[in-house]
Formats: C-alpha cells, structure tokens, sequence
C-alpha cells in the first residue's frame, strides 16, 4: 500500500485540463483532414481508388462519416492534396455536415434551450453496441478513467436506457442487432438524444458493401451528433458531447 501512494504522489495531477487547455494529442495523431484541390493533378484517382470505404469523391471531397483515418488516400495522392492534420474537433449535428471540401470545420451545434436547460449539466447516457468490434467500446471506456474524466462535466453512462436521457450508439447496426436498438430507443424518456459514434454507426464503416449490416444507426432511430472515427479520440468524443450541451 505505501509503494501504491508513493507511486500516485510521483504520478502528479493527471486529469487533462480540457476544453481549458489544449488537448495534447500525440504526434502520431490523425485529426482533420486538410485538403487542397488546387495540387489535384487532372484525370488523378489515385485516392479514390485507394479508400478502403470510399469517403473521397471527386471534386475533393472527404466524407468523415465514411472515412477510417487510415491514411490510405494520402499515401496514395501524387502531389500533396490529401493530409492529415491535428484538429480532433469532428463532431457534427448534421450528417451532410461530415462532408469536408476545405478548411472550414463545420461544428456540432448546441441543442435548443430548452433541452440544453433539461441536459446541459447533467446527462445520462446508455451505450449500446450495435455489431461493433469493440475499439469505439474502449475508447468510451477510456472517458472514465483519470485523465479524462468525463463524470465531471456531470455525463455518466448508465446502465438502463429508462434510467437514461439517450443513446450512443457504436457498430454498423447489424440485421440481428437492429430490433434491440428500437427497444432500447423506445425505452428512454422522451425528450431524448441519440449520439452515433464512430464511422460504423454513422455509415457502416469497414463494413460498407455487407448485406449483414444496415448502414449506421440513422436506419433505425433519429440521430442528432455525429461523432466520425475508426475509433474516434476520447478528446474527439469529448468535443462533440460538450458542443452538444453548449458547454464549448
């Protein structure tokens, strides 16, 4: 027991100062995609064949609710058009809002009032996992532990979507899982939000093209934040939920 506390007193304050303070995602991290369609070279579709779940339409355009991060397309692109940049801020209100031209990030917005007066200080949330592998599981599992602490922007997971506000929903939402997600919605108290996270539950992720899946939660239940990633960060995640609830 002494060894544990002298190694907690040497381990310091480790929870993120976030959203008062950068983030400081390591060096390896994959945020924002940054295009720049003047370098495309003409006749060029070396990144469109390249994208394993084909995010990248031509004019550039990088659908993030498609996309792995998996850094394929800008490998792949000949002149440069194609990176990836550090900005972990994802997450957005409308689906059409994931489908990225230029530099101008367009941000989840803040629910209305009077929902921001019902949750914003306070909300619970039931996970449900619709066929995912469990990389999105573990990155939400992540938000509880020292660093991110996500109870104290008084958001919990639950473990009842009738003692819940809404969902977040993670996997491509598979045949068999399809009917325990409309259970489950309509299980929660009305007014309630649904969250999907994860390029799986927005549009099906690795699993675009299976007869086994049905495209991401918007087939079953209204969803209102979009959270893009193959996992998304816990910081990305963070972003989104605090946009959400006007807390950014």
């Amino acid at each position: 027991m002494i060894d544990i506390i002298k190694n907690r007193i040497k381990q310091g304050y480790r929870t993120s100062a976030y959203p008062d303070a950068d983030p400081g995602l390591p060096e390896r991290f994959r945020g924002r995609p940054v295009l720049r369609p003047e370098l495309c070279v003409a006749g060029c579709a070396a990144c469109v064949e390249a994208c394993p779940t084909q995010a990248i339409s031509a004019p550039l355009t990088i659908d993030l609710g498609r996309c792995l991060f998996c850094h394929e397309c800008a490998a792949a692109c000949p002149s440069g058009a194609v990176a990836f940049g550090k900005d972990h801020r994802l997450a957005a209100g409308r689906r059409d809002d994931l489908r990225v031209t230029s530099d101008e990030a367009r941000l989840a917005e803040s629910l209305g009032d009077e929902m921001r007066r019902l949750f914003g200080r306070s909300l619970k949330l039931r996970q449900v996992s619709a066929g995912g592998c469990g990389a999105c599981e573990a990155e939400l599992t992540a938000l509880g532990n020292v660093v991110f602490d996500l109870s104290r922007f008084g958001i919990q997971f639950v473990a009842s979507p009738r003692h819940a506000d809404g969902l977040l929903i993670t996997g491509p939402v598979t045949r068999n899982m399809s009917e325990a997600l409309r259970i489950a919605y309509a299980a929660v108290p009305t007014p309630r939000i649904v969250i999907a996270a994860g390029a799986c539950a927005i549009s099906g992720g690795p699993f675009i093209g299976s007869e086994d899946h049905l495209g991401g939660a918007v087939s079953t239940v209204p969803v209102d934040l979009f959270i893009p990633g193959c996992p998304p960060h816990p910081f990305t995640i963070l972003d989104g939920l605090l946009r959400l609830l006007g807390r950014l």
